[in-house]
């Protein structure tokens, strides 16, 4: 199994939004240590070879049991991936190969080994991400080459290149990669791995509890009530900040805050999930 990881310092650019600047590369890392982590437990994979130049992550992947190996190509996501494949058959040259995003926090090793065992009835075969568009998992059989293409509508690129799309259902955890704080919302409904789950708490720990009272879906603003019953309005980059699709009167929220008293400002507006 080949997982790339960028930098940490270039990865995930889109949650630095949703979650602060400061946190992006330690969710990043955390995303890389729990696919990892998963992977190397699932019993359909031998071994993780994770192609990065980043040392902290190295060093932090190497000590769960990957192999890290430099991004020698330095020419993007699918060079890095190719190279990683070649180190693998360096070793064993009639070894099958699969490319995993290294973004799924919430990976099952049981779900993960399903998508595995399906892709050998084929030379080439890939898993669509959530959304339909990307994918998450190409594998290539003994004798196939990887020929990855990863990146943006790579669903499209993956079926016109011969490669064979995997149907399967119930594979939610394999195709819920995070790019975005609504993304996370949802691999956080799926279950996140430890060390996932103990950034997305850090990233909460100063709010406070409150339930949705009104949500505007045109303006993106509302209110909420906080536990003592007094009214607190947010507006659209608040709810923008949380990362939410939608908000519905009832539901439990979790709430940044600026100021005090009728100077009290909601500057994030999330599902509370913890």
């Amino acid at each position: 199994m080949v997982v790339p990881l960028k930098p940490l310092r270039l990865a995930k650019s889109r949650l630095a939004g949703a979650m602060g600047s400061a946190l992006r590369p330690r969710l990043a890392l955390a995303f890389a240590q729990d696919t990892v982590a998963a992977a190397l437990a699932c019993p359909a994979v031998r071994d993780v070879v994770v192609v990065t130049d980043d040392p902290t992550a190295g060093a932090e992947l190497a000590a769960l049991g990957a192999r890290v190996v430099p991004d020698a190509p330095a020419a993007g996501l699918n060079a890095a991936l190719a190279h990683g494949a070649a180190v693998v058959r360096a070793a064993d040259p009639r070894a099958p190969v699969a490319a995993l995003n290294a973004d799924l926090p919430a990976l099952r090793p049981a779900e993960l080994a399903r998508v595995l065992g399906a892709a050998r009835a084929f030379p080439r075969a890939f898993l669509a991400d959530a959304a339909g568009i990307g994918t998450t998992l190409l594998a290539a059989a003994p004798g196939a080459e990887l020929n990855p293409a990863f990146g943006g509508p790579s669903r499209a690129r993956h079926l016109s290149s011969g490669a064979v799309e995997i149907p399967l259902t119930g594979v939610d955890s394999v195709r819920r990669d995070v790019d975005t704080g609504a993304d996370l919302l949802a691999a956080a409904e799926l279950g996140l791995g430890p060390r996932t789950a103990a950034r997305y708490a850090d990233r909460y720990a100063a709010g406070m509890q409150a339930t949705a009272y009104t949500y505007e879906s045109e303006t993106r603003s509302g209110s909420v009530l906080l536990d003592d019953g007094t009214p607190v309005e947010f507006d659209a980059p608040a709810f923008d900040a949380g990362g939410l699709r939608l908000l519905r009167p009832g539901q439990r929220v979790r709430i940044e805050t600026e100021g005090e008293g009728p100077a009290r400002r909601i500057t994030l507006v999330t599902l509370q999930t913890f």
